[in-house]
């Protein structure tokens, strides 16, 4: 088997965070949670991560200008994380914004944990 990948929750919803820990736990993927953008930032100084799943709207920094933050990091293998939008309000956005912000991918709200499962292994088992 295969070392556990590391996934980065950013969301500021308590019952998201809850339901895709676990389900992405029972997939055998090692799950960080945080709250918003600048907690992100901060767990990244100091952790590796094989995926990020991004909220769109988040208190103090929002998922956009968080995604932006990352791809101009120094560290170039931090830069180049896999960021996957969690969004709720998908039909204000293109998948161009989303690319032109940096983001790799996107999930709507209400999640479909298949999706979830789905795009997730898509962007970090290759």
């Amino acid at each position: 088997m295969s070392e556990m990948k590391k996934v980065l929750v950013a969301e500021d919803s308590s019952v998201i965070i809850n339901l895709t820990k676990n389900v992405l736990t029972f997939e055998n993927f090692h799950i960080t949670s945080v709250k918003n953008g600048k907690q992100v930032l901060a767990k990244l100084e100091n952790e590796d991560f094989d995926l990020i799943l991004m909220d769109i709207n988040m208190p103090q920094m929002d998922g956009i200008e968080c995604t932006k933050a990352i791809r101009s990091l120094p560290d170039s293998k931090k830069a180049k994380i896999p960021i996957i939008a969690i969004t709720g309000n998908y039909k204000n956005y293109t998948m161009d914004d989303f690319k032109q912000a940096g983001l790799d991918d996107y999930i709507q709200k209400p999640l479909d944990y298949d999706v979830l499962v789905a795009t997730v292994r898509k962007h970090v088992i290759k």
